[in-house]
């Protein structure tokens, strides 16, 4: 009973409510327009006028549609998304092959039925319910009536039974007392038909989730390619350009002083081939870096042995578990070894752990990559390393992968990424 009385006071049980009362006049209008428009548009299909009023009535249904999104969003505090367009063709054509706007017809269709017991559920236990706690208020307000000689000031039930005396009395605020509590669950049990309706019918499908998911991955694998290429030419300008640029120059003044034949000149193209050497030699490891973070060496012998390389580098001690039976794809190797790579680093930098852990293993068809480490804990995407954290999930989901991260305020934290290789 505690229960029942404190969802009393909240704020769901008064929005499922108003939805259940407001739904059923909503369902019948609904239904009224959709019938009337399709039968109309069904009876003049021999025309053109009859495919206009079948188009319009899919236009209506949508309309509905975006009805009961928004309220199912402020009253059941559901948040559907808005279904993307599945017309392919232009102009009526598009509207009557939309398969969204079909949906919406078959939810107004089955909306009506379900509203009905949606709205009785609600009146009976809310009306009933409130009634019969009152009752013992206002009954002494209802007209008196004499039945066998009898004078009786009270509700009848049947032919001759009045409920008049204190028992009963007792029993009719117990029993509306009881209802009332009991109101706020059932309403919301009957009401899971219509959420898991607006969701089914009303949302975006699977597929077209999907497809949007595809979309949103591949604009973040464009722009990241974007990114790496602008890093690339970057680095190349501003460091091997730029040293070989000044080798160049060395090598000209050298060669400039030689033909001289100045003996004086000796000791400076000494110091300029010196200085040419010094160059050639950063802009060797300029460009092995470059190489490095385009493609790790260590990759070539494998995942295993580029984390083996990578934890032995890490800033702390890090212990490595792999069970690889098979090695994956070099994009899965690459998207892991770089995950792993900056996992570490936000551990290092952000964490003040004394202690991480990598472990990898293959189940089934998905390598999962968990990061582990016993530092202050509290990671998570906009905070710390959250923009890190959020490029490693934008990073992740260009092949269909996932992050997930456990995190709690003193640690540990433990971030697993999932890598489908099928």
């Amino acid at each position: 009973m505690r229960k029942g009385l404190i969802a009393l006071v909240r704020r769901q049980t008064w929005g499922e409510l108003l939805y259940a009362l407001i739904s059923l006049p909503v369902a019948v209008a609904g239904f009224a327009l959709i019938v009337a428009l399709l039968s109309a548009g069904v009876g003049l299909v021999i025309t053109v006028v009859g495919v206009f009023v079948i188009a319009l009535g899919l236009l209506v249904a949508r309309g509905f549609a975006v009805a009961y999104r928004g309220i199912g969003r402020g009253l059941l505090g559901i948040d559907v998304e808005t279904p993307l367009p599945h017309r392919r063709r232009r102009g009526i054509l598009g509207w009557i092959t939309d398969r969204n706007g079909w949906r919406a017809t078959l939810f107004l269709l089955l909306q009506l039925p379900v509203a009905i017991v949606n709205f009785a559920f609600a009146v009976m236990f809310w009306a009933y319910g409130t009634i019969g706690l009152t009752y013992p208020i206002w009954r002494p307000f209802l007209p008196a009536q004499t039945v066998h000689g009898i004078r009786h000031r009270g509700a009848q039930l049947g032919s001759n039974y009045f409920l008049d005396t204190p028992g009963r009395i007792v029993v009719t605020a117990v029993v509306g007392f009881i209802l009332l509590c009991l109101a706020p669950r059932v309403v919301h049990g009957v009401l899971a038909i219509d959420r898991m309706m607006i969701r089914g019918l009303l949302g975006p499908t699977e597929a077209s989730k999907r497809i949007s998911s595809l979309e949103h991955t591949r604009a973040i694998a464009v722009d990241e390619s974007a990114a790496a290429l602008r890093r690339i030419e970057r680095d190349l300008h501003d460091g091997a350009q730029a040293r070989l640029v000044g080798l160049a120059m060395s090598l000209g003044l050298a060669k400039e002083d030689l033909d001289t034949g100045d003996p004086e000149s000796i000791e400076r193209v000494r110091q300029l081939v010196d200085s040419a050497h010094r160059e050639a030699k950063g802009t060797i490891i300029d460009l092995r870096d470059l190489a490095r973070g385009i493609h790790p060496p260590a990759l070539d012998n494998g995942l295993a042995d580029a984390l083996t390389t990578l934890t032995a580098r890490s800033p702390i001690p890090t212990t490595l578990q792999v069970d690889l039976p098979q090695r994956p794809s070099p994009a899965v190797e690459t998207i892991a070894y770089f995950c792993t790579a900056e996992l570490l680093t936000n551990a290092a930098k952000h964490s003040g752990a004394h202690h991480a852990s990598v472990d990898v293993r293959k189940v089934d068809d998905t390598v999962f990559v968990r990061v582990s480490d016993d530092g202050a804990g509290g990671a998570e995407p906009g905070r710390g390393g959250g923009s890190g954290l959020r490029g490693l999930a934008d990073r992740i989901a260009t092949v269909d992968g996932s992050l997930e991260i456990a995190s709690p305020e003193g640690g540990p934290t433990h971030v697993t990424i999932a890598i489908p290789v099928a």
